[in-house]
């Protein structure tokens, strides 16, 4: 297959000096080939467009658009042009200044072919060079656009050892594409069968889980940014912008088993305002993991069934042990022991944490938040509001409002 040739346009408002550039080259030798002639610069400029040459022969003095003007037009349209000024002696000066804009060499008239060709051929060979260039450059693009999902896991696994810089990580966020302001939240998934060594599965059937598992959290999460990777523990781990919402990580937990019937722990926590504050969350996240995996699975149902039940106000110990299969005496046990609260706590700790995101982010009454989260009282759900977090609902919101400002 023939090389494709360096397209070139002369442009000069004098037919004998294109007709004279022309004739006193050997194109072909040089692999290009003189694909438009312009008598002045409007024409100059659009022909050079629609060919999109990689030359361009200029005479500075020309009508309708003058040389300088082409030549940063030209530049601003085809960055990659080199342009080669053909002027005569009292343009000389112009010619200097638009070296200014870009231009390659400026030749005096009349042109010496000899001197001509070294030039022309000078310029071929830098472009043949860029085009060298852009080719490797481009190979090196598609491996890394190849190897991305690979960088980002080396990154975060970076970023979460606290190993890089603050500068580091800005760097790194932007080069594989993620946002540069500090994520809110970090998340991890364990899956016990496989890191504690008690699959029977095959490890393709292992590895097939583990990506199900992450199309499953990657779905639930995506509505917002997220980056996910594996840690060197071999959890799934996800840092999430844009949202402080744990209960995300709940819902992963109760589509895998629904849809794939494994018991994985998940747990997340929310990172401080900072992109040093990643590492100290992720340390937390571990060890919630870890903290969860020591309670059993009766009290972690037990669990869930108040998260997905709260908002009933008559939700109880008995009927929640009912729901379960077992003793409301042996349930209550049991949520000493693991939990190390009763129930009626932990009830009440998790309708104040669902008050908190509502009274944050709505405009919802007061008495209609009480009423979504399972009180049936204002005045009881503000007495225990004040008494968990220290402040009333009402001032509560005024306070956020008050920092917003």
């Amino acid at each position: 297959m023939q090389p494709s040739m360096w397209k070139v346009i002369i442009a000069d408002d004098e037919p004998i000096i294109r007709e004279g550039i022309r004739e006193a080259i050997d194109w072909k030798a040089l692999g290009m080939e003189v694909v438009a002639e312009a008598e002045d610069g409007e024409e100059a400029l659009e022909l050079a467009i629609q060919h999109e040459v990689e030359i361009m022969l200029v005479d500075l003095n020309m009508p309708i658009k003058n040389g300088l003007t082409l030549i940063q037009e030209v530049k601003q349209q085809l960055p990659g042009c080199r342009i080669l000024i053909v002027t005569g002696h009292d343009e000389f000066n112009f010619a200097q200044q638009a070296v200014h804009f870009g231009v390659d060499e400026y030749i005096l008239k009349p042109a010496n072919p000899a001197h001509l060709t070294e030039v022309l051929y000078r310029i071929k060979l830098q472009l043949e060079q860029a085009k060298e260039q852009d080719k490797h450059m481009e190979h090196a693009s598609r491996q890394i656009r190849k190897n991305i999902p690979l960088l980002r896991e080396r990154f975060c696994n970076e970023w979460i050892e606290d190993a890089i810089s603050k500068q580091e990580v800005l760097e790194q966020l932007r080069f594989l594409d993620l946002p540069d302001s500090p994520p809110a939240l970090i998340g991890i998934i364990r899956w016990p069968e496989i890191d504690l060594g008690q699959s029977l599965r095959s490890e393709r059937d292992r590895q097939l889980m583990l990506f199900a598992i992450e199309n499953i959290a990657v779905e639930i999460v995506s509505p917002h940014t997220l980056v996910l990777f594996r840690d060197p523990l071999g959890f799934i781990c996800l840092i999430v912008w844009e949202t402080t919402d744990v209960s995300l990580f709940t819902t992963i937990e109760l589509a895998v088993t629904q849809y794939l019937k494994l018991q994985v722990i998940a747990h997340a926590e929310p990172i401080g305002n900072g992109l040093d504050e990643v590492a100290a969350a992720y340390r937390k996240a571990r060890a919630g993991v870890y903290k969860e995996a020591s309670i059993s699975p009766l009290v972690r149902r037990a669990r869930q069934y108040l998260r997905d039940h709260y908002d009933d106000p008559i939700l109880s110990l008995e009927g929640t042990a009912k729901a379960i299969g077992v003793s409301s005496v042996y349930l209550s046990r049991l949520f000493k022991q693991e939990l190390g609260i009763s129930f009626v706590t932990l009830l009440t700790q998790i309708r104040i944490s669902k008050s908190v995101q509502l009274l944050s982010s709505t405009n919802r009454s007061i008495a209609d938040i009480a009423e979504a989260v399972g009180f049936d009282s204002q005045h009881y759900f503000s007495t225990t509001f004040k008494k968990t977090v220290g402040v009333s609902p009402i001032r509560y919101r005024k306070g956020e409002a008050s920092e917003e400002e």
